[in-house]
């Protein structure tokens, strides 16, 4: 072999090292710089302002509703935003909170504060339940005309009355149920405005209804006539309004009634009453004037139009002559 061949082989030997070796280096770099960058998005943590949990509501509340626990909820809250009248977690149990009554509407998710809500055992606490235009009337139960005490407040109920009926004669008595009134709204059991889940039944001795101003009159009168009972309604009625005008819809009038003979076939229907029939009489004309004279003696004068007796004609007068006769 030739002495230039073995130069020009050499040589590109080192140019084909000298590549490989500076293309290595460039690669080494980039890589490092890569990894470099990586480093310092990882080290950089993204700044989260710290957060508070933050009482608010869980659905919808509105004006006079009790505040029930699934109406409530923890939420987590910024504390750059948050206000001073805010309820924070661990400073107050949401306990605090269930059964008060809201002054106004609600929205789910909004913040609760003290200012919103009447807590219960305050003063105004039962004038904040009422909707406007609505009276409190408590009425006497017992276990049995309660449900046993599965009747809580915020509940609606039909109001029954059973007393005794008087029949026409005198001599007989029969007892009837009716409805008074339906789909009123229990606002306290005795002196209890809320439950708490798992609370066993307790069979109080009156219940609070919100009433109209004249179905409370109905109802007090109901209490002395005879023996009230609250009979229970579903909350999955399809006669029920929804939402809020479910919530805040008023008691309605009863519309039905049943009677003891109803119940019993061995118990005779309660006699209706009779009208009175009017006497039989006979009218007698005395000229102008009629007169309505009864069966039983007794006359009741009926003035009539008075008749117009036709007015003579004018004329001149004479005098008729008979033959046979003095003049």
């Amino acid at each position: 072999m030739s002495s230039k061949r073995m130069v020009f082989l050499l040589l590109a030997v080192i140019v084909a090292g000298a590549t490989a070796f500076m293309a290595r280096a460039w690669l080494q770099s980039e890589r490092a710089a890569l990894l470099a960058q990586a480093g310092v998005q990882r080290e950089v943590a993204p700044i989260v302002a710290p957060t508070l949990q933050v009482l608010v509501a869980r659905n919808a509340v509105h004006t006079g509703q009790i505040v029930k626990p699934d109406d409530l909820r923890w939420q987590s809250w910024p504390e750059g935003s948050m206000a001073p009248t805010y309820i924070i977690e661990g400073k107050r149990p949401m306990s605090d909170f269930v059964g008060a009554v809201a002054r106004g509407s609600i929205a789910p998710g909004e913040p609760i504060t003290e200012g919103k809500l009447v807590l219960a055992g305050t003063r105004g606490f039962m004038a904040a339940v009422l909707q406007p235009g609505t009276r409190a009337v408590s009425v006497p139960i017992t276990a049995t005309s309660a449900v046993s005490g599965f009747i809580y407040a915020g509940d609606r109920v039909d109001v029954l009355l059973t007393h005794v009926l008087q029949s026409v004669k005198g001599n007989e008595q029969h007892t009837a149920t009716e409805t008074v009134l339906r789909n009123a709204r229990v606002i306290a059991m005795d002196q209890r405005l809320d439950f708490s889940p798992g609370d066993k039944p307790d069979v109080g001795k009156t219940a609070t209804l919100e009433l109209t101003p004249k179905q409370s009159e109905i109802v007090t009168l109901a209490v002395k006539m005879g023996d009230l009972s609250l009979v229970l309604r579903s909350l999955q009625d399809p006669d029920e309004k929804p939402d809020e005008a479910a919530e805040n819809a008023p008691a309605e009038p009863g519309d039905s009634f049943t009677h003891d003979s109803q119940v019993s076939r061995l118990i005779k229907p309660l006699p209706t009453a009779v009208p009175p029939e009017e006497p039989r009489g006979v009218f007698v004309l005395r000229g102008s004037t009629r007169v309505k004279q009864d069966l039983d003696g007794t006359t009741a004068s009926e003035s009539g139009p008075k008749e117009e007796k036709p007015e003579r004609p004018k004329g001149t007068p004479f005098t008729r002559t008979i033959p046979g006769e003095k003049q």
